[in-house]
Parts: structure tokens; C-alpha cells; sequence
């Protein structure tokens, strides 16, 4: 069953989808405002784009890991200015942390004071993190490192402009903190645990730093700083990690740390590319046979964010807060099947199966292009929402038995994903 909320996209769905019909529900969609990006003076994009009624959510500060996913979308589709722009401003936001870097690596500072660690949420204007928040989230480090270094190679970054003092800055914190067993609160900003999906965000940032390292400047000042020895080895302990978990995302013992599916996962196929075909294989079945619902995509089995009549449980300021040190208290009002279904994750295996597709012509893979591509269609906000028609949620919800959008809408991560997965070079 195909759940549509905007009828005006009824006659546009397809089983299969030919060039002309891409570009025609593309047109309509950029018609109707669906991908307008705005960005702060920075350069910056805000999580989502809020309202007076929806600002408690917190989501017009700066996300590291929101930015560099809207950014790499841009670069791929030849927005080159705006993703470069965007990966400066996070290279001079990450410059104001280097004290807290530089606490850890001397070691004046203790790894496991989480709100010590460099911030990875922040005012987009002001560039300043001044508000408490569970800051281990070693794959936003993992991502900026990965995107900066991937727009470097690319000349996108000019080899004389490249913040080689900011990229000095992680090998030796990520020793510091040894990120292949440390845990952190990763991609969902919750209960600190040993993640796959934070440590291959790692691994993929270290792999293009040393092949930029490798392949560009390296008379630059202080590129000496960047010793290969030491990328090499943790990369290595990192990939040797890996190994061990997936397609787990976390195979702690403690059953409150311990998880087998997460649909994080699939930013390791997508766009870190950071995983063989075997293990790309087991989590796409995975998230397709575990995490899949009506609407969405669950992040997680057990997910009580947003959870059914979220609204009703929680007043608005505890909605979006901080619960990474008290999750169980709120887990304690999610039901098994109460968990919410995002919308990042269909656009995201649309874009997996499409270039699968593209690389070997399979039907399958055409097939499962048009199955999530016409789900993520459908998640498009109705007339009845509450919020503008045809925008692009975070997720929903069940409140009263009836879906509904959470606040953030639109989240800008989703309309990116979105975007990419209709105009894919």
C-alpha cells in the first residue's frame, strides 16, 4: 500500500520512471517551492525552516552533519559556490573550537565530560555554541573531514585557502578519544554507545584527508602536523571496528546500548561510501525488512522520538530537548509500533537503488528506485497538514491513530535527499 498525502501528485507516480517523468514531477515540484534552500548570511542552512509556532524545536541552529549532507547535494548537482561556501564557514566555526580540541589532546580535559567536546550544533549567524548539548558525535566530525577534503581534492577549495591548522586539529583528538571504542551519542543524539554508523564516518573522513594529504599541497605550513603514520593507523583501528559490528550498529552487551538495526547505516553506502557490497547489501535488507513502515522508515526499533501522541505526553520544550542522558524516562512512553517513521530514508534508497541501477541495468534495482522514490513522493505534505503543501517533513507521527507531521517541517536534510534523488547526475 502507497499512503500519497498530496493528491495533486496522484497522476505523477510511476512504477517505473522514464527520463521525461523525472523531469516532469522534478518541474512541478520546483514550481511549487518544494526545494528552496534558504541560507543564512554565513552560508549556513538551519535544520529546518521554522515558524514562530514551531521555533521551540530548536531547529533554526546549525547542524555539522545537516550542512555538510545539504552541501555534498549541492556539489553534486554543480551548486559548487554554495557547497564551498558552506565548508569554509564550518572550517572557521570548527577554528573557534580548537580549545576544546586542544583541552582534550593534552589531556586537561576528560573525553567522557561529553559537553566539553567540540560543539557540533550552533547559532548558523554567530557561529557560537553556547547552549549545553550532548557534543560527542564523532560522526558530524567525521562528516565535516570527509566533505571538506572530498571539495579540496576537487579544486572546489583552492589549494592555497585550505585550513590545514583546522584538519591538523583531528588525528590526534581522534587518538585522543580513541573514536573506535569511544562512546558517543552519534547521528540521533542519544544514549552514548559504540556505534558503526559514527565510526565509518570517521573512517571516511580519515581516507580523504590522507588522500588529500596525498595528492595536493603538501609544502602547504602545516601540513607537517598531518602525519600519514598516524591517519594510516587510525583508519586502521576504525576499519578493524567496523568489521566487528556491522551489519550491527552496536553490539555492546548492555541491552540498552545494543541494537541491530539503525537506518544510519545506510549513510555509510550513501554518501560516505565506506562499506564493501556484502555489507551494503545486509543493511539495505535490514532497514527494508525491520525498519520499513506504512509511511517512513523507523531510525530504530524502540524509537521514542516523536512517538505515538508525542504532543500529548511531552510539553513543547521537552519535545526536542536533550535526552541523552535520561532516554530511558523517555522510552518509558513508547509502545512496541509506536515509533516514528522518518521521511530521509526513501529518498536516501532511492538514491542507492538509482545508481544501482545506472551501474548494472538491472529491473530490480529500477524497480526499487520507483518504489521508494514513489513513497518518498508521498510523504510530501498535504493541503490538510498544517504546514505549506508539498514540503518535505522530518517524519511522522500517530497522534489520535492519524498520522501527522513532527514540527520540523521542512527538515532541509530530507528535501536534499529528495532533490538528489530526482536529479541524480
Amino acid at each position: 500500500m502507497l499512503i500519497i498525502h498530496n493528491e495533486r501528485l496522484l497522476g505523477k507516480l510511476r512504477h517505473r520512471y522514464l527520463p521525461e517523468d523525472i523531469d516532469d514531477v522534478t518541474a512541478f515540484l520546483e514550481r511549487s517551492d518544494t526545494f528552496r534552500f534558504p541560507q543564512l548570511r554565513s552560508g549556513l542552512f538551519s535544520a529546518a525552516t521554522t515558524s514562530a509556532g514551531t521555533d521551540y524545536t530548536g531547529y533554526a541552529n546549525v547542524w555539522v552533519r545537516d550542512n555538510v549532507q545539504i552541501a555534498h547535494v549541492h556539489a553534486l548537482l554543480g551548486i559548487t559556490d554554495v557547497a564551498a561556501r558552506n565548508a569554509a564557514t564550518l572550517a572557521r566555526f570548527f577554528r573557534t573550537q580548537a580549545p576544546r580540541f586542544l583541552a582534550i589532546i593534552r589531556g586537561d580535559v576528560d573525553p567522557a565530560q561529553h559537553a566539553q567536546r567540540p560543539a557540533i550544533r550552533f547559532d548558523g549567524e554567530t557561529l557560537e555554541a553556547n547552549e549545553p548539548w550532548p557534543n560527542a558525535q564523532n560522526d558530524a566530525l567525521g562528516y565535516f573531514l570527509w566533505f571538506y577534503c572530498r571539495l579540496a581534492r576537487a579544486g572546489v577549495i583552492a589549494g592555497n585557502a585550505i585550513d590545514w591548522d583546522v584538519l591538523a586539529l583531528f588525528p590526534p583528538y581522534l587518538q585522543a578519544i580513541t573514536y573506535w571504542k569511544d562512546e558517543d551519542s552519534g547521528h540521533w543524539e542519544e544514549q552514548p554507545k559504540i556505534s558503526a554508523s559514527s565510526i565509518g564516518a570517521v573512517v571516511a573522513g580519515l581516507r580523504e584527508l590522507t588522500a588529500l594529504l596525498d595528492s595536493s599541497a603538501s609544502d602547504a605550513g602545516l601540513t607537517a602536523a598531518l602525519h600519514r603514520d598516524l591517519m594510516r593507523s587510525l583508519s586502521d583501528e576504525g576499519t578493524r571496528a567496523l568489521a566487528a559490528i556491522l551489519p550491527a550498529e552496536c553490539v555492546q552487551i548492555d541491552p540498552n546500548k545494543e541494537r541491530r538495526f539503525d537506518a544510519a547505516l545506510l549513510f555509510l553506502i550513501f554518501p560516505l561510501d565506506v562499506v564493501e557490497e556484502t555489507i551494503a547489501d545486509r543493511i539495505l535488507t535490514d532497514v527494508r525488512t525491520h525498519l520499513q513502515g506504512e509511511v517512513g522508515i523507523r531510525r530504530y526499533l524502540g524509537d521514542s522520538f516523536w512517538c505515538a501522541d508525542y504532543t500529548r505526553k511531552l510539553t513543547p520544550q521537552l519535545r526536542t530537548s536533550d535526552w541523552s542522558t535520561a532516554i530511558a524516562e523517555r522510552n518509558a512512553l513508547c509502545a512496541p509500533g509506536e515509533e516514528a517513521e522518518w521521511c530521509l530514508f526513501d529518498p536516501l534508497l532511492a538514491i542507492i537503488f538509482g545508481d544501482r541501477f545506472r551501474r548494472w541495468g538491472s529491473s530490480e534495482w529500477s524497480d526499487l528506485h520507483a518504489h521508494h522514490l514513489n513513497r518518498a513522493l508521498g510523504q510530501l505534505t498535504g493541503a490538510d497538514s498544517g504546514f505549506a503543501e508539498l514540503r518535505c517533513p522530518e517524519l511522522y507521527y500517530r497522534e489520535a491513530g492519524a498520522y501527522r507531521t513532527s514540527d520540523a517541517t521542512p527538515l532541509l536534510w530530507t528535501q536534499a535527499l529528495l532533490w538528489l534523488a530526482l536529479r541524480r547526475p
